[in-house]
């Protein structure tokens, strides 16, 4: 009996101490970035899950700053990749140099700016299919191929994506295959008039916040990875699971339970990797109130992040101006709650 009380208070500490750090760079973070805070907190989720981020917005909302305060704030290296229509996959990865040493050439690989902690690939819809997919195997598999030769990417490694609107002029949109590999995608919104005002506080004097390291050296990372760990071992009941399976099949024109607006409208549904990004981010929240287990809510609060990139809509949806984030409101609608 008392192993079995000591072993709850230690988790119920490790809960504890997640939401602490965690909160911690909310606040840090906060110092700098007037709003989104629900866009940074699913950012940060995303990070202890284990995945990447899509931020979606208009230039000028504050994108980047976002994902530099937080590497800040994790004391990870960081990297950014400006996304342009002649930027080439070597520019991302790496090239080949001729070097020469005690009168001897040879040719080294010399590292890309993919070789980061945090790496932020801004407006990534600005370069060609072609430069977008180099940045695919390392977001899955963790490591870069050039030159016939695999090299291990850093540990943590994490991809955080910003996009220009589709609509705009001179973009191309993300292959279905580079989409899936973000765990979420996050819309950010123009602030109201009293973010604005103090946005323009921030900015416009000569006081300016800067970002304290959270984190720092090895321990820092060991820190993370512990955070991770936690992660993954929130319990999720048989129930909510197969909740998030019926939704999945919800979403999928032929799947069992979809209802007409998703055979009428979608094209490809989500897939198992969908799954995956529900329950993890449904796990961090979890831990985040204070639980060792999800919930329903959980799970409700993450759908359309982990699911909107996910939905590849048709002509028809788009002639009628039917949006991923109202269809997916539609499914949970028709779904009974476990």
């Amino acid at each position: 009996m008392n192993d079995r009380v000591t072993s709850s208070e230690a988790e119920r500490g490790r809960i504890e101490a997640f939401r602490e750090r965690f909160t911690a760079i909310e606040r840090e973070v906060g110092k700098v970035i007037v709003g989104h805070h629900a866009v940074l907190r699913k950012v940060l989720a995303a990070f202890f899950a284990g995945g990447h981020v899509l931020l979606e917005g208009v230039p000028g909302l504050g994108k980047t700053l976002i994902v530099r305060s937080v590497s800040t704030a994790l004391g990870l290296s960081f990297k950014r990749i400006q996304f342009t229509p002649d930027l080439m996959p070597s520019d991302i990865i790496g090239a080949q140099i001729l070097t020469e040493e005690k009168a001897e050439r040879e040719f080294r690989f010399r590292p890309g700016p993919i070789f980061a902690h945090i790496v932020l690939a801004d407006e990534v819809n600005r370069a060609s299919p072609k430069t977008q997919s180099a940045v695919l195997e390392a977001m899955e598999e963790r490591q870069v191929t050039a030159y016939g030769e695999t090299y291990p990417l850093l540990d943590p490694f994490f991809v955080l994506a910003t996009q220009n609107p589709i609509e705009l002029e001179g973009t191309y949109p993300l292959p279905e295959a580079q989409l899936d590999r973000f765990l979420f995608k996050l819309l950010v919104e123009s602030p109201n008039a009293a973010e604005l005002n103090e946005i323009l506080e921030r900015t416009t004097t000569e006081h300016r916040p800067e970002v304290n390291v959270i984190f720092v050296g090895d321990s820092g990372q060991g820190t993370i990875a512990e955070m991770r760990r936690l992660v993954r071992q929130v319990l999720i009941a048989a129930p909510l699971q197969e909740y998030v399976v019926a939704l999945i099949a919800a979403t999928t024109p032929n799947g069992r339970g979809s209802i007409p607006a998703v055979r009428t409208y979608v094209r490809f549904g989500p897939g198992p990797r969908a799954a995956q990004a529900v329950v993890l981010g449904a796990k961090v929240n979890a831990l985040l109130d204070g639980r060792a287990h999800a919930s329903f809510e959980d799970i409700g609060d993450v759908v359309l992040p982990a699911l909107r990139h996910r939905l590849i809509l048709n002509f028809q949806a788009e002639a009628e101006n039917v949006t991923e984030d109202g269809l997916l409101g539609e499914v949970l609608r028709s779904l009974r709650r476990p």
